[in-house]
């Protein structure tokens, strides 16, 4: 809004009162006569909104906030303490009254600022004013998706090994964000979650510079140098991908087949690979580089789980699947006493099977795992460094399944070594459950509209921790994707029935005592 020179109240006037509040058109504006002239700034505080006509003004135009003492130069608008600066407006004395300039810069300049502090807060993690700045954008009128690049570009060479469930997050965040279009306070929380979570990941981080070079792309090529945890020569390969302006679609199959090529660091390779394509399919090709550029960063660096133990069998199940001519899928029921060993061994004999098929009967076998969750596993006081167990465990059973199904359809060859890591979760996850939890207790009737209901409960989440939030957001987005695919079949009302079971139950995630407990007895052994 801009009025131009706008009269306001008599100088006499406000010297009698020293200061005042000037209202036009719900803009509020405060007045002050001091030593040094009359100045005219907001009469709200630009931290929480408290009027600043009852703050303190000291002899040096100080004036300061007296609910949390924030202070600004009142001639400036400069923020002693580096938040939001106080908007000033420029004042003239004609005959007798006092004019203030009301004229409000080019949106350009709007945003230029706003994107300013937006960084500020961003640094900071100061969540408050993450929102407010945000909003600031959109009332503007500009499309905030600028916001959501801007904080990728801030974060991506800040997070030492990669992606985060931070950007995986933000897909799934921006895809509610589409559907509740005309609810504003529905989109900026969704924008608020995304950009708060990048913040927080990389509050106090260094930054990790990416190799420099362009190598022409090549698939083999790339997919050698994730093997090999060339991280240099796969940076570089994937600049190339990027100068053929359509980098992620140049490149999925090649991000597919390095995901998937080892059970790695509990699924998240596969998992943020469609998102990576999700990111970039909605906020455009300018944000593929840094998403690329993480996302391969955290595939280099995943750990490999079939070298340790409990998953070693995965790399024989791999030679022998669809050796033995087994051509029906088992029952989702067959798995629920198989480690993960022996789970993956029982797939790669009926690997033969159709391939949905079996998807289905592994998608049904994590569900339950995630349905039957006895509760009692959070409050475990006595396990070791390295087992304990929670909800969020559960969870990857079904976003890595929402994965695999969105990969290996478009690239069937990879169905094996799919199968084999939802086979892998399926067996890491049995030996906790209740058997007294009746999937009929929790049953969805209509899943249309659990869905809303969900919807309603992840705008308001009440989870101090990202990582807990996030996963509530991506579980529901995972288990929603695979109900609209039409593929899971039965399992689908398990998966369902299990996310409405998690989101009734309390996800403990601080566990005092258990820490104690666990770094007494290792310092113990540590001899």
């Amino acid at each position: 809004m801009s009025l131009g020179w706008t009269k306001t109240v008599a100088v006499e006037d406000l010297k009698a009162k020293g200061r005042t509040v000037f209202r036009i058109d719900g803009r509020q504006i405060a007045l002050f006569d001091t030593k040094n002239g009359i100045f005219a700034c907001n009469n709200r505080c630009p931290h929480e909104g408290y009027p600043l006509r009852e703050g303190t003004l000291d002899e040096n135009c100080l004036l300061t906030c007296n609910w949390h003492n924030w202070k600004f130069n009142l001639e400036t608008g400069e923020n002693q303490r580096d938040g939001d600066k106080l908007r000033t407006y420029p004042v003239d004395v004609r005959d007798g009254a006092i004019w203030v300039e009301i004229v409000d810069p080019p949106v350009d300049v709007q945003l230029e600022k706003s994107l300013e502090d937006l960084k500020q807060g961003f640094v900071d993690h100061d969540y408050e004013r993450l929102a407010r700045e945000i909003a600031r954008i959109v009332r503007l009128g500009v499309d905030p998706m600028v916001a959501v690049k801007e904080a990728i570009r801030w974060s991506h060479d800040k997070m030492e090994y990669g992606w985060t469930h931070a950007y995986a997050g933000t897909a799934d965040w921006l895809a509610l964000y589409d559907e509740h279009a005309g609810a504003p306070e529905n989109q900026l929380i969704c924008l608020l979650e995304s950009i708060g979570h990048m913040s927080d990941d990389t509050l106090r981080e260094a930054t990790y510079p990416y190799a420099e070079g362009v190598e022409a792309w090549d698939e083999e090529a790339f997919v050698a140098a994730v093997d090999a945890e060339d991280e240099v020569r796969a940076i570089r390969l994937t600049r190339g991908a990027l100068e053929t302006g359509d980098a992620y679609g140049t490149m999925e199959r090649a991000l597919a087949r390095a995901a998937l090529a080892h059970y790695a660091d509990f699924g998240h390779s596969t998992i943020y690979v469609p998102k990576a394509g999700a990111l970039i399919q909605r906020l455009g090709e300018d944000t593929a580089e840094p998403v690329l550029l993480s996302l391969v960063r955290s595939m280099v660096s995943a750990f490999r789980e079939e070298l340790i133990p409990e998953f070693r069998a995965y790399g024989d199940a791999m030679v022998t699947f669809g050796a033995k001519p087994n051509g029906a899928a088992p029952p989702a029921t067959d798995f629920a006493r198989l480690n993960a060993n022996k789970a993956v061994t029982f797939v790669a004999e009926h690997g033969t099977a159709p391939a949905l098929d079996l998807f289905r009967s592994l998608l049904g076998a994590n569900a339950t795992n995630m349905l039957t969750m006895d509760l009692k596993h959070l409050e475990d006081l006595d396990q070791p460094y390295g087992s304990d167990f929670g909800w969020l465990d559960l969870t990857h059973g079904l976003t890595f399944a929402d994965a695999v199904l969105d990969l290996c359809r478009k690239y069937p060859e990879l169905w094996p070594q799919g199968l084999l890591q939802m086979a892998c979760f399926s067996g890491r996850n049995i030996g906790h459950d209740d058997p007294n939890v009746d999937l009929e207790d929790w049953r969805v009737s209509d899943a249309e509209a659990f869905f809303r209901d969900v919807e309603q409960t992840l705008f308001d989440h009440g989870h101090d921790e990202y990582i807990v939030s996030v996963h509530l957001v991506k579980t529901a987005q995972a288990v929603r994707n695979l109900l609209a695919s039409q593929e899971a079949g039965s399992a689908g009302d398990i998966a369902l029935a299990s996310l409405n079971r998690l989101l009734a139950s309390p996800v403990r995630r601080k566990m005092v005592r258990r820490t104690a407990r666990q770094a007494m007895g290792f310092v113990e052994t540590d001899i």
